[in-house]
C-alpha cells in the first residue's frame, strides 16, 4: 500500500510539473501553428527572376527562398489582371463566382467594385482561428467603407487601395495616398522598401503568437520609379526602360530578402509557411518584363498572362531545393494555409473552395494531379487546361488547342488535328460556366463586351428562374 501511494504521489508531482511547464511555454501543450505569409509581387515577368532563368537581374533573395522550398513550374493565378487574381487568392475561389472578373470600372465605381463582403477570406478563417493578421501593400479590392481590409479581418493595414501607385514623393494629402489603418500619412521612403519597413515591423510585433501576413508588393508595376541605390546596380544595361525594370525588381528582391531573414533572426524558419508568386504576367511593351519562354503577356489567357513565378516555402515540411511539375493556382493557398494551420475550411455551397491542399502533393505522398482540369474566364476570352492539353478562346477567333507537354510556348495550334480533344474541353467549359455569375461590374476597355454577353446574361437570368415563372 505505501509503494502504491508513493507511486501516486510521483505521478501527481509529474503531472503538476508538466502543467507548471506548458502554462509557462504553451508549446509545450501543444504544437504552434504555423504562421502563414503570402508575397505577391505585382506584372512580374515570369523569366526575371534567377530561380527561373533570368540573367540580366540578380535576384538572390527569391532565388534562396525557391531553393529553401518547392518550385512550381506550372503554376497559375486564376486571372490575367490585378483585382479578380487577389480576389481569388484571398477566398480560394474562382472569382467569377462572385462576380468580380475585372479591374474596377469608369470611376473606380466604389460602391460597387469591391470583393463581396458574402465572401469569406483567409484573413476571417485565420483570425478566427488566433492569429494576428496584417495587409501591407497594394490592396486593389474596393475603395467603398465596407470592402477595406479593417472590414476584411485584418487587424493592421498599411499600403494603398488602388491598382498602380507611384512610388515617390507620397503625401497624405495624395488623391490616392498611403494608409496607416484608415489614416492617410505622408511616407518618406521608397515605396517598396516602406512596404518591406512595414512588413518586417508587422513580424517583430507579433511574432511570438502565430500570424497571418498577406504582403503584396506594387513592383513591378508600373509607373517605373526607382531611385539611384537600385539603378545604380545597373549600369551595363543600355535599355533605360529595361534599366528601371531591373532596378524595380532589385529593390522587390532586397525587400523580400528583409521579411525572410527577419524570419529567420526570430528562429522562425520552421514555424512559417511561404507562399511567393506574381499576380499575373508581365505587360512587356509597357516594362520590358520577359515572360519567355511563354506567349503573350498580362491581360490575356495565354501562358504569358497566367502562368507565373510560384514557390512555397516550409522548412522541415516540404523538402528543400524541390520541383513539382503538376499544374496548381493561386486559389489553392488558401486550402493549403489552412490546412498547415490545422483549420477546417467552411465548405458549404456558397464558400465551397475551388483549390486544394498541396501539401499532401508537393511532399510525395499523393502521386495524383492536383486538378484535373483548371479554367479561366476574362470576358471575351477563356482557357481550360485539362492534363497537357489547352483548349484557349480569345473571342477574335476561333478554337485553339495546344500541347503544354511539347509546346510550352503555345505556337503549335493543334485544334484541326484533334477535333474530338476540342469537342471533350469545350464541354467541360460550358459545364464549369454554367455556374458562374455575370460580372459585377465592366472596365472602359470592356464595355463592347457587355453588349457581346447579353445573350450569356439572359440565359443565366432564366436559369435562375423557378420553372413554373419560366413557364408563363
Amino acid at each position: 500500500m505505501l509503494k502504491y501511494k508513493l507511486l501516486v504521489a510521483a505521478w501527481i508531482s509529474l503531472i503538476a510539473i508538466a502543467g507548471a511547464l506548458a502554462l509557462a511555454d504553451p508549446s509545450l501543450a501543444a504544437a504552434r501553428k504555423p504562421n502563414i505569409v503570402v508575397i505577391v509581387g505585382d506584372d512580374m515577368g515570369y523569366a526575371d527572376v534567377g530561380f527561373q532563368g533570368c540573367k540580366d537581374i540578380p535576384t538572390p533573395n527569391l532565388d534562396a527562398l525557391a531553393r529553401a522550398g518547392v518550385r512550381c513550374t506550372n503554376g497559375y493565378v486564376s486571372c490575367p489582371v490585378c483585382s479578380p487574381t487577389r480576389a481569388g487568392l484571398l477566398t480560394g475561389r474562382y472569382q467569377q463566382r462572385f462576380g468580380h472578373e475585372f479591374n474596377p470600372g469608369p470611376g473606380r465605381q466604389d460602391e460597387v467594385f469591391g470583393l463581396p463582403v458574402s465572401q469569406v477570406t483567409l484573413a476571417d478563417r485565420l483570425k478566427a482561428a488566433g492569429y494576428a493578421t496584417g495587409a501591407v501593400g497594394k490592396w486593389h479590392l474596393g475603395f467603398a467603407p465596407k470592402f477595406l481590409p479593417q472590414k476584411r479581418r485584418f487587424d493592421e493595414f498599411y499600403g494603398f487601395l488602388g491598382g498602380a501607385h507611384t512610388y515617390l514623393n507620397l503625401k497624405a494629402s495624395m488623391p490616392q495616398p498611403i494608409y496607416r489603418g484608415t489614416e492617410p500619412i505622408d511616407e518618406t521612403d521608397y515605396l517598396t522598401d516602406a512596404i518591406a519597413r512595414e512588413a518586417v515591423n508587422f513580424v517583430e510585433r507579433h511574432h511570438e503568437s502565430p500570424f497571418f501576413l498577406y504582403l503584396t508588393f506594387n513592383a513591378v508595376h508600373n509607373p517605373q520609379h526607382t531611385t539611384p541605390k537600385y539603378i545604380g546596380r545597373f549600369a551595363s544595361i543600355t535599355d533605360p526602360k529595361r534599366q528601371n525594370y531591373a532596378a524595380m525588381m532589385s529593390a522587390l528582391d532586397d525587400g523580400i530578402g528583409r521579411v525572410l531573414t527577419k524570419i529567420h533572426e526570430l528562429k522562425l524558419d520552421d514555424d512559417t509557411v511561404v507562399f511567393f508568386i506574381s499576380d499575373n504576367g508581365g505587360p512587356t511593351q509597357a516594362t520590358t518584363a520577359r515572360n519567355d519562354p511563354l506567349r503573350a503577356t498580362k491581360a490575356t489567357v495565354y501562358e504569358g498572362g497566367i502562368r507565373v513565378p510560384y514557390v512555397i516555402r516550409w522548412t522541415g515540411h516540404i523538402k528543400a531545393d524541390s520541383v513539382y511539375n503538376e499544374p496548381v493556382i493561386s486559389l489553392d493557398i488558401v486550402p493549403t494555409a489552412l490546412a498547415a494551420a490545422g483549420v477546417a475550411a467552411d465548405q458549404s455551397k456558397e464558400h465551397s473552395l475551388d483549390g486544394v491542399d498541396l501539401l499532401p502533393f508537393v511532399t510525395g505522398k499523393d502521386k495524383q494531379p492536383p486538378h484535373g482540369k483548371l479554367f479561366w474566364r476574362f470576358g471575351q476570352q477563356h482557357a481550360v487546361r485539362k492534363g497537357n492539353y489547352k483548349l484557349v478562346k480569345t473571342g477574335a477567333g476561333g478554337d485553339e488547342l495546344y500541347d503544354l507537354s511539347a509546346d510550352i510556348s503555345e505556337s503549335k495550334d493543334l485544334a484541326a488535328a484533334k477535333p474530338e480533344v476540342v469537342a471533350e474541353l469545350n464541354k467541360d467549359y460550358a459545364a464549369w460556366n454554367e455556374q458562374l455569375v455575370e460580372p459585377g461590374w465592366w472596365p472602359p476597355s470592356r464595355r463592347q463586351e457587355q453588349q457581346k454577353l447579353q445573350p450569356r446574361k439572359q440565359q443565366q437570368k432564366e436559369r435562375r428562374q423557378p420553372a413554373t415563372q419560366k413557364q408563363r
